[in-house]
């Protein structure tokens, strides 16, 4: 029953925050860029809008193992999830996601050149913190005492 409530729990972080960093292989080298997230976690799956030029659909063909990375800083909130992408030219499922994100990029659901990024993960790991400020007493108290704070919620997920 743990590892149930650690993947629920993983997903509503990722639902929560929203955006993420998504994180592909280019050759040797991995990049990052800033993604807006779709979440389905019945289908174990989390989509984006994409584009067919961009660089990415092309790093995920060659290579279809990537990781996003979700933050709220503020609320000292992470999640890391890995998984094999793949783009799709599912124009109705293109038309479900449309939004306000999407508007920034193209001018409707209708352009040609939009694709959906699929991210089926199998691995996540979260940490649930309770807020900065109690994060930075806990450490304060911990540095004292020499012993190791209580940070909160840690947990690695298979999913």
């Amino acid at each position: 029953m743990a590892e149930y409530d650690d993947a629920t729990k993983t997903w509503d972080l990722v639902e929560k925050i929203g955006f993420c960093m998504l994180t592909t292989q280019t050759g040797r080298d991995l990049r990052a860029r800033p993604m807006a997230a779709y979440v389905e976690r019945m289908e174990n799956a989390v989509y984006f809008l994409t584009d067919v030029e961009s660089h990415k659909d092309d790093e995920i063909a060659r290579s279809p193992n990537v990781c996003l990375a979700f933050a709220d800083p503020k609320g000292q909130k992470y999640v890391s999830l890995s998984g094999t992408a793949e783009v799709l030219n599912d124009r109705a499922r293109i038309k479900e996601l449309w939004g306000t994100p999407a508007k920034a990029w193209w001018d409707s659901p209708d352009d040609p050149s939009i694709r959906i990024l699929k991210v089926t993960p199998s691995f996540a790991e979260y940490w649930d913190s309770p807020g900065t400020i109690i994060s930075y007493v806990k450490m304060a108290a911990a540095a004292v005492s020499n012993a190791k704070p209580d940070m909160g919620d840690n947990a690695k997920v298979k999913l």
